[in-house]
């Protein structure tokens, strides 16, 4: 494929296939009965988004050798959510889920679609007229802000973040390069901000400090207004890299197998590396609620935190030793519990009551319609979001009907001389009902295979199929696979080609 026929696919993807209603629902929630500008005694809003960090990997949610102790504060200071769900099992479409209120079976990115990396920078842009938090919330007055990773545009797309309501980013567009700590760039809005001190392979500037100095940047610089901020740390991704003042914490505490490198590069102590890497992130946190604090806006200022997936297990690290998937079953890329239920943090101080916990059932499409109650502005109606802040302050809750996911895995393992498989394919599908978790798995194989059922309430470890018991509630689940998900034709249901 020639670049210019690279361009012509990209116009398509992010202009042609796009749901004709997307600009008219952008607009549905800001009627004219809605305000166009914020009043002083609507509050900030952070989310701080871990990457591939696991339901277990926080104190406050069990962990016992990684030390946490500003999370564990948030925690106890807030509320912590023991049944929220991420938008997927991997990167790129859990974060359209949580930027665009809509779960996989409805939102355009479904799964992590690569384009050429080269001319690109980036997998599948989200199209021009996508509604998402940061345009709802900018057009409500909000400034609006990312920093950290994106994933969702690459350069010169229509989904760089500029394009998509943030007034300012700095970061990584793309998920391949926030593989690297130490890049030899990273963008600023739409222009590069080159990292001399990191070319050759040298190590001189840690992204993950740039990124929290940025945030810490964006919050001073907006202190008199109300603003959104989307921290996205890529913290604890692989690769497993650290500086040495975090690395010293917990070398030599923990039984090591030196990684010799492959995808990521070579580290000797990878446990203490990923539990380095944890507390970094952790005492920076820290380091943004002593600034909320200093700038007297602690208590007008709603944080959350979450990660987009749970944990995984490369550049050395095997998660079993950490228990990072806590209690659950599965890993990034599956969808049993390991791999989308994660940990779930939220604090505003004299709203949300400290030491609080809830097992409301959430994902991140309910992010989007939360932060528009909180700016007092009416949701979109074709959404698949329910706020959940009325259970932050307490209050009767709606509830889901159901939930639902699907995983679309890219195809590698085509053949020279064949001609080429389809890019993505539908692999597992799952959808949660009350206590009940339905999964079918190798779909691109057998669409039609069977449904793995099981009890959370009392099978949290999802280790018994009790699906020949229960063949009507498996019948309840079949309708929700087969009805509930949209056309894609990036991401479609097909067999994979023999």
């Amino acid at each position: 494929m020639g670049k210019q026929t690279r361009r012509e696919f990209l116009t398509s993807t992010s202009l042609a296939a796009v749901s004709a209603g997307a600009f008219s629902l952008l607009q549905s929630c800001m009627s004219v009965d809605q305000p166009t500008s914020v009043k002083k005694q609507q509050p900030n809003i952070i989310f701080i988004l871990a990457d591939d960090l696991g339901y277990g990997d926080l104190g406050c949610y069990g962990q016992q050798k990684i030390k946490t102790p500003n999370l564990d504060r948030m925690a106890a200071e807030g509320m912590h959510f023991t049944q929220h769900y991420a938008g997927s099992t991997v990167c790129a479409p859990s974060r359209c889920a949580l930027m665009t209120g809509l779960h996989t079976g409805h939102a355009f990115v479904r799964g992590n679609y690569l384009l050429d990396h080269d001319l690109f920078e980036g997998d599948l842009p989200i199209p021009l007229d996508s509604v998402t938090v940061a345009k709802i919330l900018k057009k409500a007055g909000y400034a609006t802000g990312i920093v950290g990773k994106w994933g969702l545009g690459g350069r010169g797309t229509r989904g760089v973040p500029n394009k998509q309501g943030f007034d300012y980013f700095f970061g990584y567009l793309d998920q391949i390069r926030a593989h690297s700590y130490y890049p030899s760039y990273l963008w600023r809005n739409e222009e590069k901000v080159d990292l001399k001190e990191n070319r050759k392979g040298r190590r001189g500037t840690y992204s993950h400090d740039l990124i929290t100095k940025e945030a810490l940047q964006f919050v001073e610089r907006n202190k008199q207004n109300p603003f959104f901020l989307y921290l996205a740390y890529t913290i604890p991704h692989a690769e497993l890299a650290v500086p040495e003042d975090s690395l010293k914490q917990y070398k030599g505490k923990f039984p090591e197998k030196p990684f010799e490198g492959g995808n990521y590069n070579a580290q000797k102590t990878p446990r203490a590396a990923y539990a380095g890497m944890v507390s970094r992130m952790d005492r920076d946190i820290g380091r943004l609620f002593a600034k909320l604090k200093e700038l007297r806006i602690d208590e007008n200022t709603v944080v959350f935190f979450s990660s987009d997936n749970g944990p995984h297990k490369e550049g050395g690290i095997g998660p079993d030793f950490f228990n990072s998937a806590g209690p659950l079953r599965g890993l990034k890329r599956d969808l049993y519990e390991g791999g989308i239920r994660i940990p779930m943090l939220a604090r505003w101080p004299g709203k949300i009551k400290p030491g609080s916990a809830s097992d409301h059932v959430s994902a991140f499409w309910d992010f989007l319609p939360t932060a528009c109650e909180l700016a007092s502005l009416k949701p979109p109606g074709e959404i698949d979001g329910i706020s959940y802040l009325p259970t932050l302050l307490g209050k009767k809750q709606k509830r889901h009907k159901f939930l639902y996911w699907e995983f679309s895995r890219y195809n590698w393992n085509w053949k020279s001389g064949q001609k080429r498989p389809p890019r993505n394919w539908l692999e597992s599908q799952a959808v949660r009902l009350g206590d009940w978790k339905g999964i079918r798995l190798n779909i691109y194989e057998n669409p039609d295979g069977p449904i793995e059922l099981y009890n959370l309430k009392n099978d949290i470890g999802e280790k018994n199929n009790i699906a020949e018991q229960y063949p009507k509630t498996v019948a309840k689940i079949e309708k929700y696979l087969k009805t509930t998900r949209t056309p894609s034709r990036h991401f479609p249901i097909r067999k994979a080609w023999k």
